[in-house]
C-alpha cells in the first residue's frame, strides 16, 4: 500500500479546493491551479483535508495513487507559499541582466541569449551571476529552470555554465603534457 497516497492532504486556512469528478481546482492567496487527474483515482474532500483512494491493487493504480496525492499537495503548497529554483552562472564574463520580463544571458556565445518566461513564471536577477525562477506551479518552475540551464550546461573540466544552486558538478582531470 502506498504510504504517501494514504496520507490526507491538509487544506490550510485561506485555501479553497473544488473537486468536480477528476478535475481538482485549488485557489489560494497566490493564485489558482487546476488539473485533471486519471478517471480511476477517486478524490474526496472531507472537512479540511483531501483524501485520494484507488480502486484496486494493480500496478497502474498503485503508481497513480501516490502521484495524485503528491500533485494535489504541491498544488496546495504552490498557492500558499509558491516555489522557487535558484540558478548560478559560473564562468569568466558569464552574467545575466533583466529588462522587463525578459532576461538576457551572456554565457560565452558570440551573441547574448534572450529568455522570455511563460505566463505565471517570474524571473529575478538579484546579482549578475544568479537567477531565481519563481511561480506557483512546481512542474512549470522546474521546467523553466531546466530550459534556462540547457542554454549552457555546466561542463566537467572547468565547471563553466549555468547550474542549479544546490548542484555539484563532477569535475574531470584534463590532459597532461609529456
Amino acid at each position: 500500500m502506498s504510504r504517501i497516497g494514504k496520507k490526507p492532504v491538509e487544506i490550510p486556512a485561506g485555501v479553497e479546493v473544488t473537486i468536480d469528478g477528476t478535475v481538482v481546482s485549488v485557489k489560494g492567496p497566490k493564485g489558482t491551479l487546476t488539473r485533471t487527474f486519471h478517471n480511476d483515482i477517486k478524490i474526496i474532500k472531507e472537512g479540511n483535508e483531501v483524501i485520494v483512494e484507488r480502486p484496486s491493487d494493480n500496478k497502474l493504480h498503485r503508481a497513480l495513487h501516490g502521484t495524485t496525492r503528491s500533485i494535489i499537495s504541491n498544488m496546495v503548497e504552490g498557492v500558499t507559499k509558491g516555489f522557487e529554483k535558484t540558478l548560478e552562472l559560473v564562468g569568466v564574463g558569464y552574467r545575466a541582466a533583466k529588462s522587463g520580463k525578459k532576461v538576457t544571458l551572456s554565457v560565452g556565445y558570440s551573441h547574448p541569449v534572450e529568455f522570455l518566461p511563460e505566463e505565471g513564471i517570474d524571473l529575478e536577477v538579484p546579482e549578475p551571476t544568479k537567477i531565481i525562477v519563481k511561480g506557483i506551479d512546481k512542474e512549470r518552475v522546474g521546467a523553466t529552470a531546466a530550459k534556462i540551464r540547457s542554454i549552457r550546461k555546466p561542463e566537467p573540466y572547468k565547471g563553466k555554465g549555468i547550474k542549479y544552486a544546490d548542484e555539484r558538478i563532477r569535475r574531470k582531470v584534463g590532459k597532461t603534457g609529456k
